[in-house]
């Protein structure tokens, strides 16, 4: 992968938590009236390889805010995260059921999101960012390999 990658290094920037369950609204709203194209990511799976249609995009938006809603119990949001409040072009959407430690120094890189929106086609995240070699040390000492 190169790490200069337009998509990585937006990717690897700074990004702003939307703490309350108003300023997602306020982002689904401004994603909404968007004239722009997007790309929806959900890690694990292959990058998508075209922007989600207007249909698709408007699908996901009502889905995911749904999931989020109903699997993260708490009076705040917390688990999305965008790069610019006034001009997205990226967002991290955490999945509640693997936060790991998302927002805190912890033993190791954050997990990654389990969704990405973004205006740039993006780079398949697992295989930018593989597990820690003492991790795979650790495995192939258990099984081999």
């Amino acid at each position: 992968m190169n790490p200069k990658e337009p998509f990585l290094v937006k990717y690897q920037g700074y990004f702003r938590n939307l703490l309350k369950w108003q300023d997602l609204d306020r982002f689904w709203e401004r994603l909404r009236a968007s004239e722009t194209d997007w790309f929806v990511y959900a890690i694990g799976e292959a990058p998508p390889d075209r922007p989600a249609t207007k249909n698709e995009f408007a699908v996901f938006i009502a889905e995911i805010d749904s999931l989020l809603r109903r699997e993260h119990k708490e009076d705040y949001c917390g688990i999305v995260y965008i790069d610019d409040p006034e001009a997205p072009s990226m967002a991290k959407i955490y999945d509640p059921n693997n936060l790991g430690s998302v927002c805190g120094p912890g033993f190791g890189p954050p997990p990654l999101p389990g969704w990405v929106l973004s205006t740039l086609p993006p780079t398949d995240l697992p295989a930018a960012f593989p597990p820690p070699e003492n991790r795979r040390r650790w495995w192939r000492r258990l099984f081999g390999g």
